[in-house]
């Protein structure tokens, strides 16, 4: 079983049906036992990151996360915000401590160039090393963005996928039993799926 972890966030039924059309079984949720017992948990998420880790730890999920992932290993996918989320800490949010899960920070894209923030469309992948997640997916494949912020990684080699627009963004990480993506797979058709399924297969 699947958990989506609910935090109030928005973009996660969206998150639902694309698990279930890969014949998952999934439930949304908080509920702390159910979070336990699921094989794999998702973190997707729109908005602002200091909202989304005050609900975090409004409903006693930040710990629970930290120790599902951190200590039991258990596999886990962010999912745009839920990206950002997993990092220590966000320009969006001074003084707001992530998640923690891997070092990093998240900053705001640059402006200029007359480029539109958010960055709003579809953009290209390159992938600086083979990874579980872009197993099977080509080079230069396409998929949809939706932020103003992006990941800087301390660890360049935590870094599965790159795009460019205005500065190199890591789109996408995977370290040990951690996935993330800044872009959204459940919107990204049949290649972001192919994406999703890489996860869920793991």
């Amino acid at each position: 079983m699947i958990a989506i972890i609910d935090y109030d966030a928005g973009n996660i039924k969206s998150v639902e049906k694309a698990v279930n059309k890969l014949g998952y079984e999934c439930v949304i949720t908080r509920d702390i036992d159910l979070l336990k017992k699921a094989d794999k948990l998702i973190l997707p998420g729109v908005g602002a990151f200091e909202d989304a880790m005050g609900k975090l730890n409004e409903y006693g999920l930040t710990e629970v996360i930290r120790e599902l992932v951190l200590e039991e290993k258990k596999p886990f996918m962010g999912i745009c915000l839920g990206l950002q989320l997993i990092f220590d800490s966000s320009e969006e949010g001074v003084g707001v401590k992530g998640l923690s899960l891997v070092p990093g920070k998240i900053v705001r894209l640059p402006e200029g160039d007359n480029r539109k923030i958010p960055h709003m469309g579809w953009n290209s992948l390159h992938f600086p090393k083979e990874s579980t997640l872009f197993k099977g997916v080509d080079e230069g494949s396409y998929v949809y963005f939706v932020h103003s912020y992006y990941l800087q990684a301390d660890d360049e080699n935590v870094v599965a996928a790159t795009s460019e627009y205005g500065a190199t963004i890591h789109a996408a990480i995977e370290t040990g039993n951690i996935y993330a993506t800044q872009f959204h797979p459940e919107k990204s058709s049949t290649v972001g799926l192919k994406i999703l399924n890489n996860f869920l297969e793991a």
